[in-house]
């Protein structure tokens, strides 16, 4: 008996399972996908209209950045508009590594693009009771009305002090560094990229 077909009836069973199970996979992503895109658009729409007072989102530029090394990224840059159809800020999705895994965040910044209005987590796997304390009020404050420049992370200091150092969360040096750097990496290619678009506004 060959070798090959040794393997054949030893293995028909192994490889019948795989390509069953791909199939169901496969099935499932194509049944379950576009509810899956449906909820997290939801859910982003929902974020952003927490952080900024907007009767209604739209796009207003599909912005290329790169906020990684080599790796260019399209962001959907949100106009929130208000009364009277007045543009109340601007939202965005952002990303970077964490300490466990990908952080996903909403970014609001006012309607010159000039301070930060705060944002909140999308997505996150954080450390219970360190790193997922991004998420609390007493941190993402640190943001609110800070200028919408390059922020530094510091270890001590005065954490409702709003100015361009945001405080590290005790024992979650590494998250918190990655928030402050995915703000770092987006925010001042997307004030950019914005104004050659002519979205600001004297």
């Amino acid at each position: 008996m060959s070798k090959i077909k040794l393997f054949i009836q030893q293995s028909w069973l192994l490889i019948v399972s795989a390509f069953f199970f791909g199939l169901l996979l496969a099935i499932a992503q194509a049944a379950w996908g576009p509810r899956i895109e449906l909820n997290k658009s939801q859910k982003i729409n929902d974020l952003m209209s927490g952080l900024l007072p907007a009767k209604n989102f739209k796009i207003a530029a599909e912005l290329s950045i790169v906020p990684q090394k080599d790796k260019e990224t399209k962001v959907s840059l949100y106009q929130a508009i208000g009364d009277a159809g007045r543009t109340v800020g601007y939202c965005f999705k952002a990303s970077g590594p964490g300490f466990a895994d990908q952080i996903d965040l909403v970014v609001a910044l006012d309607a010159r693009l000039e301070k930060i209005v705060g944002f909140d987590v999308l997505a996150s796997n954080e450390t219970p009771g360190f790193g997922d304390q991004i998420m609390l009020d007493y941190y993402r404050d640190q943001f609110k009305g800070a200028p919408a420049q390059i922020l530094n992370l510091v270890k001590t200091g005065d954490p409702k002090k709003i100015d361009s150092e945001i405080v590290a969360i005790t024992g979650a040096t590494v998250s918190s560094d990655a928030v402050v750097s995915i703000f770092n990496n987006y925010v001042q290619q997307i004030k950019t990229a914005a104004a050659d678009k002519g979205l600001l506004r004297e």
